[in-house]
């Protein structure tokens, strides 16, 4: 098992948090946190991938075939649709406050300080 695909998920991910800790505009801030949570994608399929594994259909493949995991590729696939709805509904928020404030800029929001 090689370790590169980890290291390119935890890149991904520390690259996603750097954006969003050092942005100045919301809709970068959601951008990067749909990086950041991409990572996950990448780290899925590391954990189920298995070299020489084909789809688990037991019809007509012998005994003993190498299949790989179908839970890990279900969650894959929702992790696409829940990063994908949080986005969005990150992003309509983001428009909605600047509908409301005329900015999308964190530090100009004053109504949102204590």
């Amino acid at each position: 098992m090689t370790m590169l695909p980890f290291l390119a998920a935890g890149w991904i991910f520390l690259a996603g948090v750097y954006g969003m800790v050092t942005s100045r505009d919301i809709i970068h801030a959601v951008g990067c946190l749909a990086v950041a949570q991409s990572s996950t994608y990448v780290l899925l399929l590391t954990v189920g991938y298995r070299r020489g594994g084909i789809a688990p259909y037991f019809t007509d493949t012998p005994l003993r075939t190498r299949t790989v995991d179908p839970v890990v590729q279900a969650l894959a696939l929702t992790d696409v649709v829940v990063g994908a709805t949080v986005t969005a509904l990150l992003l309509a928020l983001a428009m909605q406050i600047r509908k409301r404030h005329g900015t999308v800029d964190p530090d100009a929001l004053t109504g949102l300080k204590g």
